[in-house]
Parts: C-alpha cells; structure tokens; sequence
C-alpha cells in the first residue's frame, strides 16, 4: 500500500551507483580516445560530454557517500506513516 511519503523515505545504493559510474567512466575514456584517433569528431565530442557528465556524477556519488548515513528511524518506528482512511484524497465533484 503506498502512503504517499516514498521520496521522503527512499534510499538508493550508493555504492552500486559507484561502481556503474566507474564502468561508464572507463567505457566514455575509451571512446573518447578511440574516435578521437580514428578522426570521427563529432562521436568523440559526444563521448567527451558523456564523460563530463559521468565524472560530475561520480563526484556527487562520493560526496553522498562520504556524508555518511543521515536520521535512520530506530526498530520502534514504523518504516512509513500508518494509513489513516480519513487523509485519503477524495475525487474532485463536478460542478
């Protein structure tokens, strides 16, 4: 049942997120480096802004990683709100 407070409570797995960032950066370094000396410019401009973008996300990667673990609720408290009937929105009438 959803609750409607998942972007609050959502977690993501920093460290899978790293280790596919580091993939990526290795595979954009590649193709920069081969389309660049082959001649297609155009490819390896495109690689070279990928590269920038995967190397500005591993950055924010690293960074969330070291900031460590943020509020983490204790084992007395519930992982989302109960649901309470009386907050469910109600359709809108027509006039």
């Amino acid at each position: 049942m959803r609750t409607g407070n998942e972007p609050i409570t959502a977690r993501s797995a920093l460290r899978l997120r790293f280790w596919l960032s580091l993939w990526g950066l290795v595979w954009a370094i590649g193709g920069t480096t081969a389309f660049a000396l082959t001649g297609h410019t155009g490819w390896a401009i495109a690689c070279g802004v990928l590269l920038l973008v995967v190397a500005t996300d591993l950055v924010m990667i690293v960074r969330h990683i070291r900031q460590g673990a943020h509020y983490q609720p204790g084992p007395e408290v519930p992982p989302y709100a109960p649901y309470d009937a009386r907050r469910r929105r109600r359709p809108p009438t027509l006039p």
